[in-house]
């Protein structure tokens, strides 16, 4: 059982998402939450002000006073009213991240949600019944009122629950079989829970980690297609790059070195005096690609340990603060330029490709033991040229667009969901793309004479696909198994 933090590093949630380990709340984090109910109660005691969403109506409505006996009836509307996803179920881990970052979240002790409450939604994250939560309906901006009334709508014993041996049941069902009763939300509670930007956090989150292991297997693939197609090794020198210190464009180029400088291939005479820029500026593009996602990352850790529903309640100062923390505006822009920035490191890998079957230095066309006869690796670069393309579609920036919601009281919307679900769909084609140019740079190595790449056999071995292999396999294949070779399942 481990409890949760005080803050995260980016890699620290990493972890305990792929861990698969059991949380709980600390001593200190209890006291903290109790604190925050206790002082909202009091506040509301003390001459009955009105509260934003505790007992006056929500957006446009926020002018109508509820009555104190309709208070808990106000909480349990919202979540019923609010929970109008559509599209297809997020996949089940995305939604278990959105539950523990929810958790996390009232833990810091600013929304005054009770701690049974929060003590439920761990029950759901350490059993892995988790709520089925549909993709669309979110504007990014009164925190992702959608799929967070959806993951919420469990605690009243509503909505439908998966669970990886059991399948889906209906959260009823689920609570009876386990002897636990709906909760009935008290004042504040369910605003606390739907106010936020868990849905698009969980999408950062995951592309995050989506990024590291492409950024790890990337170089290998950029450098044994370098070396099947007689590259240079001038553009990766250390003085170039000291004269144009990007810390990324610094990183990539030793990368490309070290993997590069001990290959026997090295040795051969070169075809030609500069590369195209696909190898010659892997540095430059590549690197500008790491800056922006160290960019992003540093942004998305700041977002995991800040507080983000509304209204907040502050004990030491003894305050309740309506604002805006629940907008996403950080993450729908850094989620438009995570997706450009991956884009950009399948459109590089693309060109690669191109060349490695473009029948060039020495290198049979379209990479085929019998050109002409056999059409060889002409259509994985067709592949790639399509995702490619779909990707360019995919990075028209959703933050730049806003609608008006809410009878005008919310009259700008970052739309930080629909960047969200895309960016995802663009590391995903990334991640083929890269695979088809390991494939093609495997098949143009055949046509080597020598090895190459020992310092990269920590990561992964090279996979030479045998006469026979390539002749008696479908292309879709090879590409799922150069897939598999780089990132497994």
């Amino acid at each position: 059982m481990i409890e949760i933090q005080e803050h995260y590093s980016l890699k620290d949630i990493l972890d305990l998402i792929h861990s698969e380990s059991k949380i709980c709340l600390s001593s200190q984090i209890l006291q903290r939450i109790n604190a925050s109910v206790a002082f909202l109660e009091n506040h509301l005691k003390s001459g009955n002000p009105a509260v934003y969403g505790v007992n006056t109506g929500f957006g446009s409505l926020q002018h109508v006073r509820v009555p104190d006996d309709e208070l808990e009836e106000l909480q349990r509307n919202l979540l019923i009213t609010h929970a109008a996803g559509t599209g297809n179920f997020l996949d089940r881990k995305l939604v278990k991240t959105m539950l523990l970052l929810k958790i996390i979240n009232i833990s810091k002790g600013f929304s005054a949600v009770r701690s049974e409450v929060v003590e439920r939604l761990i029950w759901h994250y350490n059993q892995d019944w988790i709520p089925q939560v549909h993709e669309q309906g979110s504007l990014g901006a009164s925190g992702d009122l959608a799929p967070l009334s959806e993951m919420c709508l469990p605690l009243l014993g509503m909505g439908t629950l998966n669970h990886p041996v059991f399948g889906a049941k209906s959260a009823s069902n689920v609570l009876s079989e386990n002897n636990l009763k709906a909760i009935s939300l008290k004042p504040k509670e369910a605003l606390a829970l739907i106010n936020g930007t868990q849905f698009m956090l969980a999408h950062a989150l995951h592309l995050a980690n989506t990024y590291l292991t492409i950024k790890e297997r990337l170089p290998v693939v950029a450098a044994l297609s370098a070396d099947a197609w007689l590259c240079r090794m001038d553009p990766f020198q250390p003085p170039l790059h000291a004269i144009r210190p990007h810390d990324g464009q610094q990183r990539a180029a030793h990368e490309m070195l070290t993997l590069l400088q001990s290959s026997p291939l090295q040795q051969l005479p070169r075809p030609a005096v500069q590369d195209p820029y696909s190898f010659r500026c892997i540095p430059q593009v590549h690197g500008a690609s790491y800056d922006a996602m160290a960019y992003c990352m540093q942004v998305w850790e700041t977002e995991l340990n800040s507080v983000t529903d509304n209204p907040n309640v502050f004990v030491a100062e003894q305050q309740v603060l309506s604002g805006g923390n629940f907008h996403g505006q950080p993450l729908a822009l850094t989620l438009d330029f995570a997706a450009m920035a991956l884009a950009e490191l399948a459109n590089i890998s693309e060109r690669r490709t191109y060349l490695l079957i473009s029948g060039q230095r020495g290198l049979p066309p379209f990479l085929a033991p019998n050109p002409g006869t056999d059409s060889g690796y002409m259509i994985a670069q067709y592949t790639a040229a399509s995702i490619v393309s779909k990707n360019k579609q995919l990075c028209t920036p959703a933050s730049v667009d806003s609608i008006v919601s809410s009878n005008g009281q919310e009259d700008h919307v970052s739309m930080g969901a629909n960047a969200a679900t895309k960016a995802l769909l663009v590391a995903e084609n990334v991640r083929n793309v890269i695979a088809i140019e390991w494939l093609c740079a495997n098949q143009a190595m055949t046509y080597r004479e020598g090895e190459t790449f020992d310092q990269a056999e920590h990561l992964m071995q090279k996979m030479p696909l045998s006469q026979a292999e390539h002749c008696d396999s479908p292309m879709h294949e090879l590409i799922s198994r150069a897939k598999q070779s780089l990132f497994g399942h």
